[in-house]
């Protein structure tokens, strides 16, 4: 479902170019959940946003279901086949966008019909019912609004979904919920997911295999076995899964 290779990508301009991610190399199965892990600034949301389209000065390839895409890509097939859910659902609404305004205006940039039963629809997947319709971000809590996020990725009917860290600006007490849900719509729709994520405990729930970054470079590709059994090859994941754990007791 996604190939990239030898991806670099990076800021700026010599002298002052910032590389931040250097010679990335993974494979991600159709219908696979995929983990990028490591420490903040490793290069994690880089790369989703580079496969996403949302930066351009990258190198490398990047095929998505056998179909290589360009750093400027203009093509509505990509968008209908590839979609991001971001971090904060607090900033990826529009404040003054109803749900319905959200939905309705997705579906229409998709070229979908039959808006009203696709909304319907939509809200039932992700477990809103037809009453937050026409409500507003800011009569939503947290979880809410990134259900709502989730089903405006969902209203392309995409294959694969990136998933930039969904759950870290929630509350603890609906995290779970939201990666419930999100596990039940990947076995629902046979999607195909790459998860960005600093917390181990959640790539060990959601994912079949990950890799770990460092400083832009990606250090190890392992399954998720290897994660639970802490039977990492390489120093650095090793010393990542010990702090998760330490953390975790703490």
């Amino acid at each position: 479902m996604l190939t990239v290779d030898h991806l670099d990508v990076w800021f700026g301009h010599a002298p002052d170019r910032v590389d931040a991610v250097q010679d990335a190399i993974f494979t991600v199965a159709q219908g696979e959940s995929f983990g990028l892990v490591g420490e903040s600034g490793s290069g994690k949301s880089t790369i989703l946003r580079a496969i996403a389209g949302l930066i351009d000065t990258w190198s490398g390839t990047i095929e998505v279901a056998g179909q290589a895409v360009s750093a400027r890509r203009r093509d509505r097939a990509f968008y209908k086949t590839v979609q991001m859910v971001f971090q904060d659902p607090y900033a990826s609404l529009h404040p003054r966008h109803s749900v319905d305004a959200v939905l309705s205006e997705t579906l229409r940039l998709q070229g979908m019909d039959d808006i009203d039963r696709r909304i319907t629809r939509l809200l039932s997947d992700v477990g809103l019912g037809s009453g937050f319709r026409f409500r507003y971000p800011h009569q939503l809590s947290g979880g809410q609004r990134q259900r709502v996020a989730i089903a405006r990725a969902l209203a392309a009917e995409p294959r694969l979904l990136l998933l930039d860290e969904p759950t870290s600006a929630l509350d603890v007490s609906v995290q779970a919920e939201i990666l419930n849900l999100l596990a039940d719509l990947r076995a629902e729709h046979g999607l195909t997911y790459v998860m960005v994520s600093h917390d181990l405990a959640v790539v060990g729930h959601m994912c079949d295999r990950l890799a770990v970054m460092q400083g832009g470079r990606i250090v190890e590709v392992m399954d998720v076995q290897a994660l639970r059994q802490g039977t990492a090859r390489q120093d650095y994941t090793r010393q990542l899964i010990a702090a998760s754990e330490g953390y975790a007791r703490a």
